[in-house]
């Protein structure tokens, strides 16, 4: 163990650890949002993110033509291309999720089967994606092309903070506090309460459910590809299964803030990235999976509503 290291690093392992962070908190509102709904855990969300990662990479090289050679892009035209990358993670997985509901949840739901009926064909589709990716890429890694030039924008310390980095904190914050006011405040978020709190009742004042459901799968989805891209801009690389380790973090940050509930998966992904950061300085790189695995089981053994669970209590009622 290392704890030297946690002193003279402190300030960049802090600030990765934020950016690592707010990755895990947009993929974790797939997981929350959706179980919010339906009591159900979307296995399918690493897999959503991991095509999310793939069409920011398409759109960059296939549709842009670049390569890993062109200079970086500056003014309207890195603008354009970045936000044209986004909206094609973030349409591209919000679309997958709603196709994830429909063949894997919809009919068993009208069927009136239980929920490991549900638990199974979300695994099932998970790995149609997960292999059906890889074949097409004959499990060849692909590298995104570096549009933004990576310099230091604020000096802390002895650090500087990367504009990458600060991008992903800056955006992902505002996506979660605006998908947090959307809940709170629209006329279709309070219909997703609704639903997360009864869905009979909600039935009896007239909401469509598979409506409030479908829009609760493409909200989700649209988070994950939102951090599908911020993963690119920052590690500049995917390949099929991606999302399996990100999406088991993603997954222990919703157990850890609590399941269901919004704000818990703030904090709770905030949480466990730096955590990650910190347990990777002092023991090694090699132990960052099973930080995340320790935490997750701690978190179940001992707090298995989550750091928030109470609000989740109080919306099952």
């Amino acid at each position: 163990m290392n704890f030297s290291v946690v002193v003279s690093q402190f300030w960049p392992l802090l600030i990765n650890g934020l950016a690592l962070g707010f990755i895990y908190v947009l993929i974790s509102l797939g997981y929350t949002m959706v179980y919010g709904v339906l009591r159900l855990i979307n296995f399918a969300n690493s897999e959503i993110f991991m095509v999310g990662t793939f069409a920011t990479v398409i759109v960059s090289r296939n549709f842009f033509g670049f390569n890993q050679n062109t200079d970086p892009l500056h003014g309207f035209r890195l603008f354009y291309t970045m936000g044209l990358c986004l909206l094609a993670s973030m349409l591209v997985s919000g679309v997958t999720a709603v196709l994830v509901e429909i063949v894997a949840y919809r009919r068993l739901r009208a069927k009136g089967t239980n929920r490991l009926a549900s638990l199974i064909s979300a695994i099932g589709v998970s790995i149609i994606l997960q292999e059906g990716v890889r074949i097409l890429t004959h499990s060849v890694p692909m590298s995104n092309p570096r549009l933004l030039r990576k310099f230091s924008v604020v000096t802390i310390g002895d650090v500087g903070l990367r504009v990458d980095t600060l991008i992903v904190i800056v955006f992902a914050a505002v996506l979660f506090f605006a998908v947090d006011r959307f809940v709170t405040k629209t006329l279709l978020g309070k219909a997703i309460r609704a639903v997360s709190m009864s869905e009979e009742t909600s039935k009896l004042m007239g909401i469509n459910l598979n409506r409030v459901i479908s829009a609760t799968f493409l909200i989700g989805g649209s988070m994950t590809g939102a951090a599908a891209f911020l993963y690119e801009m920052v590690y500049e690389n995917t390949k099929y299964n991606v999302g399996f380790s990100i999406g088991l973090a993603a997954f222990t940050a919703a157990v850890l803030g609590g399941i269901g509930n919004l704000r818990g998966a703030f904090y709770g992904g905030l949480a466990l990235g730096l955590t990650e950061q910190f347990a990777a300085a002092i023991l090694g790189t090699q132990w960052k999976s099973v930080t995340v695995f320790l935490v997750l089981v701690l978190v179940l053994l001992f707090k298995p509503n989550g750091l928030f669970g109470e609000a989740v209590q109080q919306t099952r009622v």
